[in-house]
């Protein structure tokens, strides 16, 4: 079983959609009214919005893919839509929905989407990766804190008539170094 990470194109529109949908449904669900998380899914896990995403040059979307099926995705929002005011940094990038096939998850394929989301924030020049983790969500905070994330501010997040407390998270990034025999012949 060979894992591959790519960037998504077109053709992963509706897989895309559906693992978000299976993603969070497994992690989420329980905690919403039906209707309301039902407009949820239709609203921000619909094919229509996936393939907006793919074609929108403010964002990169990853995807792990086994033996042609998606098994995760994340996704980068160059300009990062996250509230501002809690931070210093001028080019903030976001980190957007790092999912992982429920019946994947703790196999490593987060911390290979991980990997190449910061490799990606630095080569776009961003100086902080901001992302917003549900207060509720131990496992996923222990993840970002692995990468040196950490706790800048308590935002809110909406599904329908439900405010879940949010952590909105951040890690500095260090620009690429060119080395020092570069710096040392200045």
């Amino acid at each position: 079983m060979t894992l591959q990470l790519r960037l998504a194109a077109p053709s992963d529109t509706a897989a895309l959609a559906d693992l978000g949908r299976r993603a969070i449904t497994a992690k989420f669900s329980h905690l919403y009214k039906p209707e309301d998380f039902a407009a949820f899914l239709a609203e921000a896990h619909s094919e229509t919005k996936v393939a907006k995403e793919l074609v929108d040059p403010g964002m990169r979307i990853a995807v792990i893919e086994e033996e042609d099926a998606l098994v995760a995705f994340c996704k980068l929002v160059i300009a990062s839509t996250l509230p501002a005011g809690h931070s210093d940094a001028r080019a903030p990038l976001e980190l957007k929905q790092l999912y992982t096939d429920p019946a994947r998850i703790g196999g490593g394929l987060g911390a290979r989407l991980m990997d190449w989301a910061m490799a990606e924030a630095r080569a776009l020049g961003a100086d902080e990766v901001q992302l917003s983790v549900f207060s509720e969500n131990p496992e996923a905070q222990r993840f970002y804190h692995r990468y040196g994330f950490g706790k800048i501010a308590d935002i809110e997040f909406w599904v329908g008539t439900h405010c879940d407390a949010e952590f909105l998270y951040a890690c500095k990034i260090m620009p690429e170094s060119h080395g020092l025999a570069a710096a040392e012949q200045v």
